[in-house]
């Protein structure tokens, strides 16, 4: 017999699903979504208990692999719900951090395995509960989530955010561990509620965040410090900006490390940033250029911007012995933010005439300052062929741009009056290998660390 045509269709509901469908559908719910799907009945219970739904948010937000399973010997739901009962308030940031780290680790145990050994154990929430009671503010979450998986690195060198060399000046910055930045938490004018990351043993560089938005900063902004050097209040300590959150300035830089960004030196990182663009080729010469900024020698008032670069000079493999050369001089064309050159010349670089043939690298590192914020350098070696000595060539240096990271002035310094420190931009920029000889007209500050190496 046919049904009524006034008979209503029953109401749809998740409960009159196959189960098939079902878990289908609770298979694109989140973690959130699928927990509270046990609250509305029993059959939900039961279906969104079922393992494999939890596989997909083991792996999403705690990088759990199948073999770290089959270690622990747990259900996927009964890890995920132990893990989110110690790192749930670090959801949102454990994933990219762990991930972080793990990409580290691995980089650097292939080719700076030592560093590996100054990495120290996670922490636990009472030891950071602890640290947030001594100094009197709360540590941001994704700060707090990459302590829980690793707790910085010991005192050591080389340091993990990165090393930098000179002939006469040498920074590596370690990653400091939660006890040891407490320490030098500070409160002093300048520097209120600040938490110092890194530090250099060498130089006494660290980079700090700050934990509240005052003197100018934005919270957890980091930065390095830079007393101004004109102001009579010490308390005037202008910012280089290196970072807007922990999360974004130490994943920034592990993707920098890991991709290849940074050049590994001596079992190092060293930060020089290299831009593929700038590669010239001359006959069978190649020369590159990578840049990196000094924050240690620089200051912004009075305007100096120190500047430090390397250079690789590379003959093909492929060339035929005759072209082997030796470099005699350099000529650089320095052109500062204001359009101003100056123009450098003198023999060989940083005191050497260095022979180049087929295959053979050359490498050496410089630096130069400029009054301005950014300036651009340029120019030629000059060679001589070593089977035909009269003959010399020019080789062309790429145009390489350096330019100052963003900094903030002191607001010490803004509440004075401006005319009292009145900056004069008109400095003039100093070649690299005449570095030493103008010291003393450009007043550049003493580096107070010592480099064990030439670079």
């Amino acid at each position: 017999m046919a049904a009524p045509l006034d008979m209503e269709p029953p109401a749809l509901s998740l409960e009159l699903l196959p189960t098939d469908p079902l878990l289908l559908i609770l298979s694109f719910l989140d973690y959130r979504d699928l927990m509270s799907c046990c609250y509305l009945s029993r059959r939900l219970n039961q279906l969104s208990s079922h393992d494999p739904l939890w596989k997909r948010h083991c792996k999403k937000y705690w990088l759990i692999s199948d073999e770290e399973k089959i270690r622990r010997n747990q259900s996927w739901k009964a890890i995920f719900v132990s893990t989110y009962s110690d790192l749930g308030r670090y959801i949102q940031y454990y994933a990219t951090l762990k991930k972080a780290w793990d990409d580290l680790e691995k980089y650097l145990g292939q080719r700076c395995p030592r560093m590996i050994g100054s990495l120290k154990e996670s922490v636990q929430e009472e030891d950071l509960d602890a640290v947030e009671a001594q100094i009197g503010c709360k540590l941001p979450d994704d700060y707090r989530c990459s302590f829980r998986i690793h707790n910085g690195q010991k005192l050591v060198v080389p340091g993990l955010m990165g090393s930098m060399a000179l002939s006469n000046h040498y920074r590596s910055e370690d990653l400091l561990d939660i006890d040891t930045a407490a320490g030098g938490f500070q409160q002093r004018l300048g520097l209120k509620q600040c938490l110092p990351l890194t530090f250099c043993i060498h130089t006494g560089l660290s980079q700090y965040m700050a934990l509240e938005s005052v003197e100018g900063r934005n919270k957890y902004e980091i930065f390095y410090q830079c007393p101004d050097q004109m102001a009579r209040n010490p308390s005037a300590i202008d910012m280089f900006i290196t970072g807007t959150s922990y999360l974004e300035w130490f994943t920034s830089y592990v993707n920098k490390v890991v991709t290849g960004g940074y050049p590994i030196i001596r079992d190092q990182i060293f930060r020089y940033v290299h831009d593929k663009e700038c590669v010239a080729t001359t006959g069978d010469i190649t020369v590159s250029v990578s840049t990196s900024f000094l924050p240690e020698l620089s200051s912004v008032h009075p305007p100096h911007y120190f500047f430090t670069y390397r250079i690789r000079i590379e003959m093909s493999k492929d060339a035929l012995p005759e072209k082997a050369c030796q470099l005699d001089s350099r000529y650089w064309r320095i052109t500062n933010a204001k359009g101003d050159v100056e123009e450098v010349q003198g023999p060989g670089v940083v005191g050497e005439f260095p022979i180049i043939s087929p295959g053979r690298v050359y490498e050496y590192t410089s630096c130069t300052t400029f009054s301005t914020t950014s300036g651009y350098m340029e120019g030629y070696y000059t060679f001589h062929c070593l089977y035909y000595k009269e003959k010399f060539f020019n080789v062309t240096i790429p145009r390489f741009h350096m330019v100052c990271p963003t900094f903030k002035v002191s607001t010490a310094r803004m509440e004075t009056n401006h005319n009292e420190y009145a900056v004069d931009e008109d400095e003039d920029s100093t070649d690299t290998d005449e570095y030493e000889d103008r010291r003393r007209v450009m007043d550049i500050p003493a580096p107070s660390g010592r480099c064990p190496h030439h670079t």
